[in-house]
């Protein structure tokens, strides 16, 4: 890997992390269209950018996280705690996902461009109904609505499937407003891919899997490409769902799921 193609595949996973259209599917569309082989053969690589996009997180809602951790650290029930539970179980599906189905999982992502385009696809009837659905509105997101929307999250492990707009999606469903639901989707991933990064990198000093070939220009650049265009699309994303636009999106993954499949089965 050459830093123009780390610098391309850190602007795909900064933008497409936040934004509804699957960073796992477009980071193995990249890879495929670079020749790429596989993403273990990356996999520090994949690790830093994901990193990077989780600092980027913690950049554009410091604030939201500030408030979170004072009113959890006052050691009472307010409506800070109730918000931090419902996080904290929001991420058991993924969780349980990550520890019992995390090979299966990772056989799924070598399945190749036909498995991402039947994922897409999905992400895309999601968005588009979750555009024209109108559930009544409720004024918090309950321990119930975080588990449902957990369990979309888990879903979105499969390349493809986008693990904003998959949550994003179901909170719309569900009847929770728009306005809390993109800082929600995006709090609720910090630890879960904080966990899969350290299991990573556990895994690579035991030997199980090598960092591979690249440099340190290429994975500077694409660590520093991540986190700044993940910033711009975390804030346009929190912007995009309080205005409700996620159907153009919906199209979008259905024109590109649509393409993978027919490219892959000629």
């Amino acid at each position: 890997m050459d830093w123009i193609e780390a610098l391309i595949l850190g602007i795909v996973q900064g933008l497409t992390e936040y934004l509804p259209v699957s960073s796992s599917g477009h980071l193995a569309i990249g890879q495929a269209l670079f020749g790429m082989q596989n993403g273990e053969e990356n996999l520090f690589f994949t690790v830093a950018v994901h990193v990077a996009t989780v600092l980027s997180t913690l950049v554009i809602l410091w604030k939201e996280i500030v408030w979170l951790l004072k009113g959890v650290l006052k050691f009472e029930m307010n409506s800070e705690t109730r918000y931090f539970i419902s996080i904290i179980i929001s991420m058991i599906p993924v969780g349980i996902v990550g520890v019992f189905f995390k090979d299966y999982v990772e056989e799924i992502f070598g399945s190749g461009l036909l498995v991402v385009g039947c994922c897409l696809l999905i992400t895309a009837a999601l968005l588009i109904f979750s555009y024209y659905a109108k559930p009544r509105q409720k004024e918090h997101i309950s321990i119930k609505d975080a588990f449902i929307i957990g369990l979309a999250q888990a879903v979105a492990v499969l390349p493809g499937v986008s693990r904003s707009g998959s949550t994003i999606a179901t909170g719309l469903l569900l009847g929770n407003k728009k306005e809390s639901l993109a800082q929600f989707s995006f709090l609720m991933v910090i630890p879960p891919i904080l966990g899969e990064a350290l299991l990573d990198v556990l895994k690579m000093t035991k030997g199980e899997n090598v960092a591979g070939s690249i440099e340190v220009l290429p994975l500077v650049v694409g660590f520093i490409a991540a986190f700044v265009f993940g910033c711009l699309a975390c804030k346009w994303m929190i912007s995009i769902v309080k205005r409700g636009k996620l159907i153009y999106f919906g199209i979008y993954c259905a024109i590109i799921g649509a393409l993978l499949i027919a490219t892959n089965l000629i």
